[in-house]
């Protein structure tokens, strides 16, 4: 069986207030605490750690379909993923002529449904330890899990490993990941 991080939850304060119901509180990301109460691109925006992701949602013209009502599983790469790309890649991507490459970069980042970490861990091991995620762009990403950690092969072979799971959003939820995820090539 697979190991889960928990975060620890405010169970003392709960049991003192009184209340039946305990959440547990968003993972900072970025610097910045991200709340359940905001959508994916007003948390994202508030990341100093998804500044280019944030420009390039921008640019593809994928911000309003991002504050939409989902729900969404966004994979969202740091500045730190996009700077593995080779040199030149991110500028070139931002260009308008390249819109809809971006856009396809993009919504294979995407999955149209929340999807938390503990869901996606069960369907690994229900299907034998890989699980297909289907993306809103098309891509098939093979999801594994291994030593308490989940990785993201796509279609090119790239390897992306989740390192902050379960961000809850107003309309989905965000796993941090630490490479970008491409299309198939």
């Amino acid at each position: 069986m697979f190991k889960i991080a928990l975060r620890p939850l405010a169970l003392t304060a709960a049991l003192l207030a009184g209340t039946a119901t305990v959440f547990a509180a968003n993972p900072m990301v970025g610097g910045a605490e991200m709340l359940d109460s905001k959508n994916i691109v007003e948390n994202a925006m508030n990341s100093k750690d998804h500044t280019t992701l944030v420009a390039a949602v921008k640019a593809a013209g994928l911000v309003e379909t991002l504050q939409g009502a989902g729900p969404f599983t966004v994979f969202a790469p740091t500045n730190e993923a996009f700077a593995k790309l080779p040199a030149g890649t991110v500028d070139n991507l931002l260009k308008p002529e390249n819109k809809d490459q971006l856009t396809k970069v993009l919504t294979c980042h995407v999955v149209g449904k929340a999807v938390m970490a503990e869901a996606l861990v069960k369907m690994i091991a229900d299907d034998g330890g890989e699980h297909d995620v289907k993306t809103v762009g098309g891509c098939v990403l093979k999801a594994k899990a291994a030593d308490g950690k989940v990785t993201l092969t796509d279609e090119n072979g790239g390897v992306s490993t989740v390192t902050i799971a379960d961000v809850k959003q107003s309309n989905g939820v965000i796993h941090v990941v630490d490479a970008v995820i491409l299309p198939k090539m």
